[in-house]
């Protein structure tokens, strides 16, 4: 199969839905239609529908109508320490070794077996907004203080498919690790926030 026809057909469907000929929550024809509007096969526009859908331009199940997705929320991370206000989904508790890095993060040594808890943090119209993946040893213990670090991430497969974006897309990651009061580390979490519905602004830490 020509894999540029279908992405063609995906940017005219882009452009055709930013011209204003469908609007948000409006559905699109069914690929028997749009099959026979652009001389393709039905598997030519489901595949455009499936690149359209990991993009967020449309939203719908497979076998059923596709609809235009309505422009997702903009939020402002400025505390990253809160606690998420809607509902979260836990994907995965299963235990980590400790990579170089999160030994360091934690103080630990590397190899080390951490608790370990994923999360997938949900709009209340159930779009995902954000995954935190959170590392500790032992028992969980009440923090004092925390330090949060801003950098981007490209995303994996699992995290893309979450997120409903492309493989490589380029997301905010926010490296969060919590104190005790003797400034020791009990807990670093990695937050990761699409560019398309976040912005971040820290607040400085006061004296």
């Amino acid at each position: 199969m020509d894999a540029a026809r279908y992405r063609r057909i995906a940017a005219d469907i882009r452009r055709r839905i930013a011209a204003g000929e469908w609007s948000a929550g409006e559905d699109l024809p069914s690929r028997r239609r749009m099959a026979v509007d652009y001389s393709v096969n039905d598997q030519t526009i489901r595949l455009a529908y499936d690149l359209l859908r990991r993009d967020g331009v449309l939203e719908g199940e497979e076998r059923r109508a596709v609809y235009v997705a309505h422009p997702p929320a903009m939020r402002t991370l400025t505390d990253p320490d809160a606690d998420w206000p809607w509902f979260s989904e836990t994907v995965d508790t299963r235990p980590r070794p400790a990579t170089v890095e999160l030994a360091e993060r934690l103080g630990v040594a590397e190899g080390l077996m951490l608790r370990h808890e994923a999360l997938e943090c949900l709009e209340p119209g159930g779009r995902s907004a954000m995954l935190v993946s959170s590392w500790w040893r032992g028992a969980r213990r009440p923090h004092v203080s925390y330090a949060a670090e801003v950098g981007c991430v490209r995303l994996g497969v699992g995290q893309a498919h979450a997120l409903g974006l492309l493989v490589d897309s380029l997301a905010f990651r926010v490296v969060r690790t919590r104190f005790d009061h003797g400034g020791r580390p009990l807990e670093t979490a990695d937050l990761v926030l699409p560019m398309d519905r976040w912005l971040i602004r820290l607040e400085p830490l006061r004296p």
